[in-house]
């Protein structure tokens, strides 16, 4: 259990790094492209990914690029999504993108939904329907598109996992060289617009890139030590990301949920645990 604790608090912790960035005078976009310099260097030393095949048909690769423009892409979405509608929002859309995800094994996969399922995905929406909707919090306008399109962005990123998957290429393999993608593709972007990077953001990057990678590898090891308890693993971190989250959001930054958040909140909770359970 003690992997689940480390994973729900890393993947807390890069929010909480992300909301800090602005304070810090730390650009995101910097510190998102080196976070991959980080997290695929862990990844090597740690995972050890043995090198993938060469022969994979055109759609995997057409994923892989379309992994290695959507993380660093979705990760600056998430990164504004913090700081203009909050940490509350944006861990509940976030982890409820696994809604997209479903949907899409429904319809592409042919992974029919259980109706248990079923209802925790239509709970799962209008959770997220009530997190994000409104402006009651004093929260900035236009402060709801951003945890949207967390939503979105997150979920189809795990549609593209999935498909990747499916290939037969091991997970650590898949991992790096979507990271070395996302770091090229980054630098490239930032180059391209004249970006001034700085010493600070690069070392803001690292330990993003760190807590980022930490999140991942703890997940991991909670599933190889509960192996038989896989919805467990599952529905425990999700919970605990969701509930962690919006604790921290309430307690260090001071954010408001109005009563309809909060039911949302209560609804992202059990949307989670019928979806591990069905």
């Amino acid at each position: 259990m003690i992997w689940i604790i480390f994973s729900v608090c890393c993947s807390v912790l890069v929010s909480v790094l992300l909301r800090l960035f602005r304070g810090w005078r730390v650009e995101a976009a910097q510190a998102i492209a080196f976070n991959y310099l980080a997290a695929g260097l862990l990844t090597w030393l740690l995972l050890k990914p043995a090198m993938p095949s060469l022969q994979q048909p055109v759609s995997v690769y057409v994923a892989f690029v379309g992994l290695g423009v959507l993380l660093p892409a979705v990760f600056v979405t998430l990164a504004r999504s913090v700081v203009t509608a909050g940490i509350v929002r944006t861990e509940i859309a976030q982890r409820l993108s696994l809604v997209v995800s479903l949907t899409a094994a429904a319809l592409v996969f042919g992974d029919v939904p259980t109706a248990a399922k079923a209802g925790g995905m239509a709970l799962g929406l209008i959770a997220v329907v009530l997190a994000i909707a409104g402006r009651r919090d004093g929260s900035p306008t236009g402060a709801s598109l951003w945890p949207w399109m967390v939503f979105a962005g997150f979920g189809v990123i795990d549609v593209l996992l999935k498909f990747v998957a499916q290939s037969g290429t091991s997970f650590p393999a898949v991992l790096l060289s979507v990271f070395v993608l996302a770091l090229m593709l980054s630098l490239i972007a930032l180059l391209v617009t004249h970006a001034v990077f700085t010493l600070r953001s690069f070392g803001a990057g690292l330990v993003l890139g760190v807590a980022n990678f930490a999140n991942i590898y703890c997940y991991i090891r909670g599933h190889q030590a509960l192996a038989g308890h896989p919805s467990l693993v599952f529905s425990t971190v999700n919970i605990g990301v969701v509930v962690l989250g919006a604790l921290v959001g309430i307690v260090a930054f001071g954010e408001r949920p109005g009563p309809m958040r909060l039911t949302g909140l209560g609804l992202a909770v059990v949307a989670i645990v019928a979806i591990s359970l069905a």
